[in-house]
């Protein structure tokens, strides 16, 4: 079979989809996200204290 008869691929999201359910991405952005914030927080929280020092 020469390359131009294979059948084209399936596309990146279509396979990253059949591995992975969209509510589980949507979980895990949400999670990261919520999590940078809550860190970034707390940085802040020992920045400004360390200020008043």
């Amino acid at each position: 079979m020469s390359r131009a008869e294979k059948p084209a691929p399936a596309s990146i999201r279509a396979r990253f989809e059949s591995k992975f359910p969209r509510g589980l991405i949507i979980r895990l952005i949400a999670y990261l996200f919520v999590g940078h914030l809550f860190a970034f927080f707390v940085y802040l929280l020992f920045v400004l204290g360390g200020q008043n020092q």
